[in-house]
């Protein structure tokens, strides 16, 4: 009845806002699709709430890391559905679709996948062994507590990037659902989304991520052979696709193709196979699991997983580029890629199919929102609050801490979402600040027995310089450093890559000239 109680709560939220749109707007409701989404919503909130009812929380370990008991085949659940969210499908399917761009830009996907596998061989047994509770610990032993805080704040911006690409993919499709505009839709969903997060726990998060990733394979894939139908079958597509992207229709990178963007696409490759490691949402599901093996496996598992997940999500983005739309729906798209995904789904599908595809979509990827928000809430609470405000914090406070940081970080990713309404712009910067600041840093606490505080210090400094000083388009930052290959504002030197490396060499020669003053400390089990 515990977990009833909300699932019903959710589901007349979800009616009132059915009745109002129906009687109160002139909203272009699709209703087979809307019907499909509370279905699904339901089944994942009460699902979620009965295994957090399960697993009562008595401490740290199992308010963070659900008791260390996650076995593989849930753990490989877990850490696929975690990637394959709606940053994932909506922004594959966005750029292989978006004008100017094309497969050989589609990155994120294969970098990710790769990100997971390099961390199951390197990285995953050593965090496993030592029994950290966040990917911070290690980061907080061998730099002290308050080096930990200020580290914080890189894995904590690319938390809240990474929860704004999928609230604004879930934001694109619940516009094509309910005939909302852009910023209702992502407001809406982030209410239900965060409050969904503040309910659970790991373990609610993990057993949902099973229904997650069968829902989101199941609705995939019966979309693409309906669509594929008006595009003329695959052959007929693909060459469309071809005759259209030119040299961009392929995943392999080419002078010919890239011009002076050359050397910024190995950049951006970089980026995302290796600043894709230092997550606390990837590492919780390590340090979850019941040993090193069992970290080790699920981490190169799920990332073939992930490889294949993006399958689908390429084919529909490829549908997307080459359909024959109408003049209202060809505008919509081409000022706003991140619709393709959902626009494949409804338009180019019989209702039934629509129905099952779209409700699976936003039921999937509102499920992936609570696995980053509740991996920053974990280092907020446990790596900063818990050390520098209350050290003694008993367990069920922690807890409540955590809850209050869901919505502080939930609210704070709503934001940004927005503002930056690309999914893929999104999802490409949350691992950007994570690979310059943080890769390094972590490198250096499990690997380099002499690291200290003053050499994290001064290799932050260094790497946050070189990062900013490159400037973003998409937060709006000027280039402030002379970097060579500017074109329109852009810097196309690889400067992210010069930072990740002057930050970790920093790291390495500071530590070892300030060893007297600043002996290194010795990593040890928690």
């Amino acid at each position: 009845m515990t977990a009833f109680r909300p699932t019903l709560l959710l589901l007349a939220f979800l009616g009132l806002i059915g009745a109002y749109l129906y009687f109160f707007t002139e909203a272009d409701v699709f209703w087979g699709g809307f019907a499909a989404m509370m279905v699904f919503y339901g089944l994942i909130f009460y699902f979620g709430n009965y295994a957090a009812n399960l697993r009562k929380s008595e401490n740290a370990t199992d308010v963070i890391l659900a008791g260390r008991g996650i076995p593989l085949w849930i753990a490989v659940f877990t850490m696929s559905a975690t990637w394959v969210g709606g940053g994932y499908i909506n922004g594959t399917a966005e750029f292989t679709a978006t004008e100017g761009y094309g497969l050989m830009w589609v990155q994120a996907p294969w970098g990710y996948a790769m990100s997971l596998i390099i961390g199951g061989l390197f990285f995953a047994r050593t965090m496993r062994r030592y029994e950290f509770k966040t990917m911070l610990d290690p980061l907080a032993q061998r730099f002290g507590k308050r080096m930990a805080a200020v580290l914080f704040l890189p894995a904590l911006s690319g938390e809240i990037f990474w929860t704004s690409a999928i609230l604004t993919a879930l934001g694109t499709t619940f516009g094509t659902v309910l005939g909302l505009d852009f910023n209702t839709s992502i407001a809406l969903s982030a209410v239900i989304a965060i409050a969904y997060t503040a309910l659970g726990g790991l373990w609610a998060v993990a057993l949902t991520d099973i229904i997650q990733m069968t829902l989101l394979f199941v609705g995939l894939i019966l979309v693409i052979p309906y669509a594929l139908e008006l595009t003329g079958g695959w052959d007929a597509t693909w060459a469309a696709y071809v005759e259209k992207k030119g040299a961009l229709a392929s995943f392999l990178p080419s002078r010919e193709a890239l011009g002076s963007y050359y050397w910024n696409w190995w950049d951006f490759a970089l980026l995302l196979m290796f600043g894709g490691i230092p997550w606390q949402v990837y590492f919780q599901r390590v340090l979850s699991s019941k040993n090193e093996k069992t970290a080790v496996r699920l981490s190169i598992f799920a990332g073939f997983v992930c490889l294949l997940a993006a399958i689908p999500a390429v084919v529909i983005g490829i549908i997307g580029d080459v359909a024959p739309w109408d003049a209202t729906q060809q505008a919509a798209l081409s000022e706003n890629p991140a619709l393709t995904l959902p626009y494949v789904v409804r338009y180019l599908t019989p209702g039934v199919v629509a129905t099952i595809g779209l409700g699976a979509i936003a039921a999937a990827v509102m499920s992936s929102v609570d696995s980053s928000i509740l991996s920053a809430s974990s280092m907020a609470s446990w790596n900063v609050y818990r050390p520098l405000v209350k050290p003694d914090i008993s367990p069920e406070n922690l807890s409540k801490v955590i809850k209050r940081c869901i919505w502080i970080i939930g609210i704070a990713a709503t934001l940004l979402a927005l503002q930056v309404k690309s999914v893929y712009a999104l999802w490409f910067l949350c691992s950007d600040f994570v690979y310059c600041l943080l890769f390094p840093q972590l490198v250096t606490a499990l690997f380099d027995k002499k690291a200290n505080m003053y050499g994290s210090l001064a290799g932050f400094v260094v790497a946050f310089i070189l990062r900013f000083g490159g400037g973003d388009a998409t937060l709006g930052i000027p280039v402030m450093l002379p970097y060579p290959m500017i074109e329109d504002g852009v810097v196309l030197f690889p400067f992210r890559t010069l930072a990740m490396v002057s930050g970790l060499v920093t790291i390495v020669v500071v530590s070892r000239l300030t060893q007297r003053i600043c002996p290194a400390t010795i990593l040890k089990k928690e």
